[in-house]
Parts: structure tokens; C-alpha cells; sequence
């Protein structure tokens, strides 16, 4: 019996890590923005001139990384769901 309790609590702690990595990270709600519309809203933005980066945060907003004509950098995140800055 005792044999049966740990064959069991290895099998438990071994298919635990399993379980942990198969959980999904978080999506955008389901009435957010269309990610294009996002983008156009980007673009255009003032002396706006090329898009480097998108990324969704596991916080729940896009993380978006553009380039301005004057050679800035500027990072923004996103609401999904108004497209506003946070």
C-alpha cells in the first residue's frame, strides 16, 4: 500500500510542471479592437515613421514600439479594447 502512495505522489509532482506550462497566457478580450485599427491609429500619429515592435502583455495591453521622422523612440501600451494609451 505504502508503495502504491509514493509510485502515485512521483507520478502527481512529475506531471505537475506539465500542467503549469500548458496553461495559456492571457488573450485579448473578446470585444477588443481589431489589431489592424490599432495600428492604422499608430501610423498615424505625428511624424510617425516605422513600426519596430508589437507585443501583447500577460497585463493585458498591447505593448507597441514605433519610431518617429526625428529618429525617436517611442513605446506605448495600448487598452485593447478603446486602442487608448494606458
Amino acid at each position: 500500500m505504502k508503495s502504491i502512495a509514493v509510485a502515485f505522489a512521483s507520478v502527481a509532482l512529475l506531471t505537475s510542471g506539465a500542467f503549469a506550462q500548458s496553461t495559456s497566457a492571457p488573450v485579448p478580450p473578446p470585444n477588443a479592437m481589431k489589431l489592424s485599427a490599432m495600428i492604422a491609429k499608430v501610423e498615424s500619429r505625428d511624424k510617425f515613421l516605422y513600426l519596430s515592435d508589437i507585443e501583447w502583455s500577460q497585463s493585458g495591453y498591447y505593448e507597441i514600439t514605433y519610431y518617429t521622422t526625428d529618429k525617436a523612440k517611442v513605446q506605448l501600451n495600448l487598452d485593447p479594447v478603446s486602442g487608448q494609451p494606458r
